[in-house]
């Protein structure tokens, strides 16, 4: 986990450097247009134990372990989403209508699921998460991940119902019907999913997650107090 981050990172600094380069600039940005898919970083995973991946079970599908792990992301993802996508920008990508997952869902076969549970050649199998972006923390994304997983796996806890239908296409009815759960729609929502959640703040340390949390609401509120140009043309010479 601390290798990966340090290549995201590594990552991230050659890409705006050979931009800068070409006299461009390279953003990392999750929302930088609204009319199109924003950029995300998928996290792709597998547990090894011994040298094997304990996701596997038989025949390529996921092992009893995987689907703890699967159920530990599940139930600690709200309070995550605030360490995932960290910026207010952030949510405007996670938002029904696009290819970044906006429900906590998790599919076999379905690629625009919050989990995707990815079957590789040779048989091996990889869970792929959709909703962090570019912008989080890679050292503390991961932590938090890896931790929810374990946790799941500790106290076996069981992952709601797979759906292999097509959230985007489902009506609101069906959704109602399989008890889909939204992610938080705004940072301010996410931060105080994370302030409940004692399991991450211990893996953030109380200081740390403090000065998050802070941060968080600090620019949630000056976010909620701007005026932005679609107001303006939408209400100035309207009212």
């Amino acid at each position: 986990a601390m290798a990966t981050a340090d290549k995201i990172m590594t990552f991230k600094m050659a890409v705006r450097t050979i931009a800068k380069r070409y006299g461009l600039h390279a953003t990392f940005m999750p929302k930088p247009r609204a009319e199109v898919n924003g950029s995300g970083m998928h996290l792709n995973m597998r547990l090894l134990k011994d040298g094997k991946n304990i996701f596997k079970g038989e025949d390529g599908a996921l092992s009893a372990e995987g689907e703890a792990f699967l159920a530990g992301i599940l139930y600690h993802i709200q309070g995550m989403t605030a360490v995932m996508n960290p910026l207010v920008n952030s949510y405007k990508r996670l938002v029904p209508g696009f290819e970044a997952p906006s429900e906590v869902t998790w599919s076999r076969t379905q690629r625009n699921a919050l989990v995707h549970v990815r079957k590789e050649r040779g048989g091996e199998v990889n869970l792929e998460l959709r909703s962090p972006d570019a912008t989080a923390n890679p050292y503390l994304a991961l932590a938090v991940l890896l931790k929810a997983g374990l946790d799941g796996i500790k106290n076996q806890i069981m992952p709601p119902k797979n759906i292999d239908e097509n959230i985007q296409k489902m009506t609101q009815e069906r959704r109602d019907e399989l008890q889909v759960e939204e992610l938080p729609r705004t940072l301010g929502a996410a931060t105080a999913e994370l302030e409940k959640d004692e399991l991450l703040i211990s893996v953030l340390g109380k200081e740390l997650a403090e000065k998050i949390i802070k941060a968080n609401k600090k620019e949630y509120k000056e976010y909620c107090m701007q005026v932005t140009d679609w107001e303006i043309d939408h209400y100035l010479y309207r009212l």
